[in-house]
């Protein structure tokens, strides 16, 4: 368990870390130098390659003996600068069998990116649909839910009771209440036009003519004895005020009778 840790970590260093710091200083340089860039780019696709097909490989060829080890070895041949594995590769293994089949891998390559596209347009056509019917179906059911509690909240309410001190009238009633003549009117109605009446009376003339000083013909109850012997009332019969106090006393006398 701890040789396998060592062995990682040592490919992270010499295989990733050491070489990428060489690259960086190559690029940085004020006059780069083709062939070392050159070389470092092929290291690099080297390394994509081996990384791709590492995967796999270790499934059936981890169990050999010294494999990591072996691994470690290869990465540090392939960048040493005495040994400079990378162009070696390159040139007489990787080269050649790429450039054999460049035209057939490019075409993999289209017809790949076709099918990919045309799998995502496919299942997102399909997903949109089932999400808007989805999303239709969900919306129904919200509402058929609201319509439902409102039918219930409905049903759930308790009645209204009825206002038993309204009284209802009966068609018969309103017919002979709209036959009713017209009853008198009311005692206070009737005070105040006979108010209103001596005020108009009071403005034009002096009525009722004031009363004499009292004299020895003049009785207690308001008549003058005159010569002849005649008692004469203190209001003259046919004047405003008397017929006023005429029409209030049969006012009030029809409606003692009617009730």
């Amino acid at each position: 368990m701890l040789g396998d840790f060592i062995i990682r970590l040592l490919v992270l260093i010499l295989g990733y870390t050491y070489p990428a710091f060489e690259c960086y200083k190559t690029v940085e340089k004020n006059k780069v130098d083709i062939e070392e860039l050159r070389f470092w780019c092929q290291y690099w696709i080297l390394l994509a390659l081996i990384s791709s097909f590492e995967r796999v490989g270790d499934i059936f060829i981890s169990w050999l003996p010294l494999y990591g080890e072996m691994k470690v070895v290869f990465f540090v041949y392939l960048w040493w600068p005495k040994t400079k594995g990378t162009r070696l590769v390159y040139e007489t293994l990787l080269k050649p069998v790429i450039a054999q089949h460049e035209t057939e891998i490019d075409r993999k390559i289209m017809e790949l990116r076709a099918r990919a596209w045309d799998f995502f347009m496919f299942y997102f056509h399909n997903f949109a649909q089932a999400g808007q019917s989805t999303l239709v179906q969900a919306f129904q059911y919200v509402l058929a839910q609201s319509v439902r509690f409102s039918a219930a909240a409905a049903a759930n309410q308790p009645p209204t009771e009825p206002n038993v001190n309204v009284k209802t009238r009966s068609p018969v009633e309103t017919e002979s209440d709209t036959n009713t003549p017209p009853g008198p009117r009311p005692l206070n109605k009737s005070l105040s036009a006979l108010r209103s009446l001596e005020k108009q009376t009071s403005r034009g003339r002096k009525w009722p003519p004031p009363t004499p000083p009292p004299t020895p013909g003049r009785d207690s109850a308001g008549t003058f004895n005159g010569e002849d012997g005649v008692n004469i009332p203190d209001t003259l019969p046919g004047s405003p005020i008397t017929d006023a106090r005429a029409k209030l006393r049969r006012s009030n006398s029809r409606s003692q009778a009617t009730t």
